[in-house]
């Protein structure tokens, strides 16, 4: 039960051993990812373009359950490190709580407004319909995603890292299996087309977190749920939105700029609303197993962080940014080499697959540069640095894209769109890393109250 490894280990066998299962169960989730699309698209191209129409919302909905978790994985990691056991303990019950109620919220708030949404970018009845059917499924399961994502941070905050990843992969792989059954129909399944892809996603997020539990009652973990005293030490509630906020900002950031570019695109065809929807299902291979790097580093860092082991926090930032520079280098390359092949998983339209190959030609020239900000950003979380990580993501996901690709659409037409994304990564990188280098000026300086009682 004891953590002190998280101090103890070489930097480079510690950080591997905490995000190898992170970045295969990742991979694993992006392998979902592209299958789902894949058969969803074997439905129609409405139903494609119905999924990409509705995935900002989904993604916002996992974007409050994975950044509240984020809080809750930094504050628990960061008091084990600081031998405060009490109140890892209140962290992990107030989390739970919270963030169960976070999942009701957005079950009622999403499945309301989905239909308004949905016109706000398409005229399309049947396209309208689609995304409704599959939304009403999936939306409905958000409390399911949002408990099973406090559990995940819970036990990757305790380095329980394989539990994580075997809890990820068998929904994946449920949800893998289910796809082409309940989309198609067999056996004694009927097909139900794009209701079979909502409902074989909602089956595999109740698996995992039915995992969850078994295992966290059957294999004790040194962080326990209790409801007995949920007297919280003070300012613990408010530690755990100062982090949980910007972080569930920063995974919604992406919802608002799809949104957004969707709204630009449209007024240059349909066919590009696809192709941007592609990319973001495209892109999940490169920046899921990124974030499993980051999710590796995040606890150690918590963990050292309040075990005052500064030189660690900073050589396990630099190593980090070495190993997801060299992911966005490899898909830098398949982008350049293959993209017509890539695109051609999706649709067998010959004109959206070639507009999406120019776009991934040009979109891949910022990916080696993102690194910087997802690195950056990541390693202040796991420092309680909310604000700052915040600032990164606003910076790549809205005030320098936004009204790049406005102004860029207007010059050089769609593939002004696609040029912001390069330039905004460049720009947002150089900042980040300032912003992070600053962060070591300070770092002495502990955002978390030494006593919270």
């Amino acid at each position: 039960m004891e953590q002190t490894f998280m101090k103890e280990r070489p930097i480079f066998s510690l950080l591997l051993s905490m995000s190898l299962p992170m970045v295969l169960s990742m991979m694993v989730n992006a392998l979902y990812n592209i299958i789902d699309s894949f058969f969803v698209a074997k439905i129609s191209e409405n139903a494609m373009t119905a999924l990409s129409l509705v995935f900002p919302v989904q993604n916002f909905i996992n974007a409050v359950a994975i950044g509240f978790g984020v809080g809750i994985n930094a504050v628990i990691a960061y008091y084990l490190g600081a031998n405060d056991q009490h109140t890892a303990n209140m962290a992990a019950t107030f989390g739970l709580l919270l963030n169960g109620l976070h999942g009701i919220i957005m079950t009622v708030a999403s499945i309301v407004a989905i239909p308004y949404f949905l016109r706000m970018f398409t005229s399309d009845p049947e396209v309208i319909s689609l995304g409704k059917q599959y939304a009403y499924i999936a939306f409905s399961f958000s409390t399911v995603i949002a408990a099973g994502l406090c559990f995940e941070k819970l036990f990757q905050a305790v380095g329980k890292m394989t539990v994580s990843m075997g809890a990820m992969m068998i929904g994946c792989a449920a949800n893998i299996i289910l796809d082409p059954i309940l989309i198609f129909g067999a056996g004694p399944f009927p097909k139900m087309g794009i209701h079979g892809a909502a409902a074989a996603t909602a089956i595999g997020q109740v698996l995992t977190l039915v995992i969850y539990v078994i295992i966290y009652f059957a294999r004790p973990i040194p962080v326990k749920i209790s409801f007995k005293n949920l007297e919280a030490p003070k300012g613990l509630i408010l530690k755990l939105y100062s982090i949980g906020i910007p972080a569930t900002l920063n995974m919604a950031l992406p919802s608002l700029l799809v949104s957004s570019l969707n709204a630009i695109l449209t007024s240059f065809s349909q066919e590009y609303v696809v192709v941007l929807g592609v990319y973001y299902k495209l892109q999940t291979f490169l920046y899921l197993p990124a974030n499993g790097i980051i999710q590796g580093m995040r606890p150690l860092i918590g963990y050292n962080y309040g075990a005052r082991e500064t030189k660690r926090v900073h050589k396990l930032y630099s190593l980090t940014l070495l190993l997801t520079a060299s992911i966005m280098v490899l898909g830098t390359i398949l982008c350049l080499a293959i993209p017509e092949q890539l695109i051609g998983l999706f649709t067998s339209n010959q004109q959206t697959v070639q507009a999406g190959a120019t776009a991934l030609r040009i979109i891949s020239a910022g990916f080696v540069a993102s690194s910087v900000s997802v690195t950056s950003a990541g390693a202040l979380e796991g420092l309680g640095m909310g604000a700052p990580s915040l600032l990164i993501s606003l910076l790549r996901y809205v005030i320098i894209i936004i009204p790049g690709a406005f102004i860029f659409s207007r010059i050089m037409g769609v593939n002004g769109v696609w040029n912001a994304f390069w330039i905004a990564e460049l720009l947002t990188a150089a900042i980040a890393y300032f912003i992070y280098k600053r962060s070591k000026a300070i770092g002495a300086d502990c955002p978390y109250p030494n006593n919270p009682s």
